[in-house]
Parts: structure tokens; C-alpha cells; sequence
């Protein structure tokens, strides 16, 4: 049997209704931004991989700093111990975050770093006997999918068969040009008539919505207003995280800075699943209490990996050096050129691009769902051509691993132009 055969007996994947998706792709090796099926057909991986592969598919520096980790200490519990990888991610992310940030705690995931900054959030409230309920989320957010970060997801169809069954989320529009005092106004009003506990958002991009993009302006004057009336910032950095707006964090462009941030996704370089949410001394501080039911008592198995750390420390000091921020500034100049080269054309709506993010908006005839018919079509002529791309119903964006050569990158434009043509 192929792996494909063998997967199709064994395998249910994400987001995948199995009785009409395609066969998913056996991929047997990965090396910079190319990928390889079990056929031997080259790929060119032009979204990093679900945006966790940053420097690129079997990374000899990551990798070796793996294996050191795994001859001397692969895992020990964090409950009651600690150990020396976990204090230098630690150390090098205090250093490198906004700097109100001080208390760092460890997870498994997107979606639980997101869980533990919404629990964090509601509890900091209770420990204070304050009645603080209601979570403030944008429109057309996508969080994650554990409970809470669903709850503060707004893409319907990930949660409509769980409808009833959330904490209490308010939504507010998206500060996106045009609509700045419409979402500000709306923050008000909704932290005036709810029990608002925090306000959890994706700094300047909204991934899983289309790469929807806004001003920093905007976003610093609503965590501004939360400020004024005691309401908790959450920034889910999870996909912006670690050079994909163009500085290493997109809070960085941002005047004001949240109580919570949450990571994942590049924070290993895309070698090993793990989280962390960070917070201020203050938000800390109450759960720092001679009553032990103030604590937080959230855990994971597998919290703070030595093996994960290690892999972590070795991504954000590649990050930090002097070629791969070159390369983020390269790309985004090539993003820039083709956006320019691109957006008058007669079926583009929009292009948009920061840093190494880049989206276009297609014409369609009709609305276009998430998984519509236009994606499919545009999905499938990617794959044949080559080059994985996952459209957003009629938007394709393109979200590379830094270490892409220009000339990989000019045959992803040359996709997208030939797709654009096409539909």
C-alpha cells in the first residue's frame, strides 16, 4: 500500500470533511522552503507550513541543538522542578518582548496559550472578588480551538455545533481604514453595558480571516480605552509572532502594550509543538497569595519540554542574526513590487502586504465561502503547479519561511498571476 492508501485507512486530518476532500499529499522530506511527496514531485512550501517554519524545513542548526538537548535532559515534569532551558527562553524572551512583560508560562499549542491568557484573564477578576464575565473579540477572529479560544473566535462555522456552550464573548468590529471610530465607539458601549474581564485580539493582522490588516494607531487607542476602564489586553501573537509583520514582534509597532501575549507557531521553528503565554508582574501578582486557591492551576504534561526549549532558543537566535533579518526585509521588498505590479489589475479587489505577509483579493461572481468552489479551484491549480498555497475563499496570501531564494518566490508570483488569469 501507499502512504496515501495507508492514511485513507487510518488518518481523520483538520478541517477536512473527509467524504469529498481530495487525498491529502504524502510528503516524505522537507529541506529550505521545498518539500518533496512520496512520488518525488517538488513543492514549494510558500505559507512556511501553517506559518511554523520560518527558516525553512530541516534546519541543521535547530535540528543540532535538538539532539544536544535530547543526550543530556529530553523531559522532566515542571510541577515543583525547573530546569535550565526553560529559564533561558525565559531570559532571552523578557529581553526581546515589550518590556512590561516579566512572568512567562509554558503550554503545548496556539490554541492553549490562548486558553490559559482568557482563564488568566477571568480569574485575575475573581481573585479581586470582582464580577468580571464577558471576553471583547473581534469580528471574524480565529483563536483556536479548545474551548475558550473558540468562544473568542468569530469564523462560524468552526463553532456553530457549539453554540451555547461558551463563556460570554462580545465582538467588536476591526479598526480596518474607514471603520476606526465604528470599533472604538463599539469598545465603549460594550465595556459600559457588560462585566468586561479582557479584550483578546491579532495585532495588526487577522490571519485565518484573510491576512485582514489595520493601522497600529488604531489598535493602541483601544487598548488605550481598555485601560481606562480596568479590562485586560490579550495579544495573540501566535501567528505574528517572530518576524512576520517585520519586527519581531507586531506589538513592537504599537505605542501601547497588552498585559498578555500569547506564542507559538514559529516559537520552535516549526521542529516542536509548544506555547507560551506571557504577562505583567501586575496580572501575576494577583494570583500571588498565602490562599492557595489563587493560584492558577492550569498544567500541561508536556509544559516546557526541555527538548522544546532548546529548539526554541536556537529559532529566536536565528532570528535575531543579521542574514535572516536581511531576509525578512528582502522578501518584504519583493512583496511590495509584485503588490504594485498586481493590485490595478481588473480582477484583483486588493493587495496588501506587511512584512513577509503578502494577500491578494480576487474578483468572484458570487460570495465566496471559506471552503467555496473558488478556493478548491484555486487550491488545486497550486498543488498541480507545484507551490502550496491555501486561499481563504477568493483570498490568496502567501506567508514564507525567511530562508526563500528570489527565485522561488518569483515562481510563487507567477502562480498567483497565472491563477488570477485562470478563474
Amino acid at each position: 500500500m501507499t502512504l496515501t492508501e495507508k492514511d485513507s485507512q487510518y488518518l481523520w486530518h483538520p478541517y477536512t470533511q473527509h467524504k469529498t476532500a481530495a487525498t491529502p499529499i504524502a510528503i516524505s522530506r522537507g529541506e529550505g522552503a521545498l518539500l518533496w511527496d512520496e512520488n518525488d514531485k517538488e513543492y514549494i512550501d510558500a505559507i512556511a507550513s501553517w506559518w511554523v517554519n520560518p527558516f525553512g524545513h530541516s534546519n541543521k542548526f535547530i535540528a543540532d541543538a535538538i539532539y544536544k538537548q535530547l543526550t543530556t535532559l529530553e523531559h522532566v515534569l515542571f510541577g515543583g522542578f525547573t530546569h535550565e532551558p526553560a529559564i533561558k527562553v525565559a531570559e532571552k524572551l523578557i529581553e526581546i518582548l515589550p518590556k512590561n512583560q516579566q512572568k512567562i508560562f509554558f503550554s503545548d499549542n496556539g490554541s492553549t496559550a490562548v486558553e490559559v491568557a482568557i482563564k488568566v484573564a477571568l480569574q485575575y477578576f475573581f481573585n479581586k472578588n470582582e464580577k468580571r464575565t464577558t471576553i471583547i473579540a473581534f469580528e471574524n477572529a480565529f483563536h483556536g480551538d479548545t474551548f475558550a479560544a473558540m468562544a473568542a473566535s468569530g469564523i462560524s462555522f468552526y463553532t456553530q455545533a457549539f453554540q451555547g456552550m461558551f463563556i460570554d464573548v462580545v465582538r467588536i468590529p476591526v479598526p480596518v481604514k474607514g471603520k476606526e471610530e465604528e470599533s472604538f465607539e463599539t469598545l465603549q458601549n460594550v465595556i459600559q453595558n457588560h462585566h468586561c474581564a479582557g479584550f483578546i485580539f491579532e495585532p495588526l493582522v487577522q490571519g485565518a480571516a484573510g491576512m485582514v490588516m489595520y493601522e497600529p494607531e488604531a489598535l493602541a487607542k483601544l487598548i488605550r480605552i481598555c485601560q481606562e476602564n480596568n479590562v485586560l489586553t490579550i495579544a495573540d501573537e501566535v501567528m505574528t509572532g517572530f518576524g512576520k509583520t517585520g519586527k519581531t514582534f507586531a506589538m513592537d509597532y504599537v505605542s501601547e502594550q497588552p498585559d498578555m501575549i500569547c506564542l507559538s507557531k514559529a516559537l520552535t521553528g516549526g521542529t516542536i509543538p509548544m506555547a507560551i503565554t506571557t504577562f505583567t508582574q501586575e496580572v501575576f501578582d494577583a494570583f500571588y497569595d498565602d490562599d492557595i486557591n489563587k493560584a492558577l492551576f492550569h498544567g500541561h504534561t508536556f509544559t516546557a519540554n526541555p527538548t522544546g526549549c532548546a529548539a526554541a532558543l536556537a529559532s529566536i537566535n536565528l532570528l535575531q542574526t543579521q542574514e535572516m533579518q536581511a531576509n525578512i526585509q528582502r522578501i518584504n521588498a519583493s512583496h511590495l513590487t509584485f503588490q504594485k505590479k498586481i493590485e490595478n489589475h481588473p480582477k484583483v479587489i486588493t493587495a496588501r502586504t506587511l512584512g513577509v505577509i503578502f494577500a491578494v483579493e480576487i474578483k468572484s461572481d458570487s460570495e465566496e465561502s471559506y471552503y467555496g468552489s473558488m478556493r478548491t479551484k484555486l487550491y488545486n491549480f497550486f498543488i498541480e503547479k507545484g507551490v502550496v498555497l491555501r486561499p481563504v475563499g477568493n483570498i490568496v496570501y502567501i506567508l514564507p519561511p525567511y530562508i526563500m531564494t528570489d527565485e522561488q518566490l518569483q515562481k510563487v508570483y507567477k502562480t498567483i498571476e497565472e491563477a488570477i488569469e485562470m478563474v
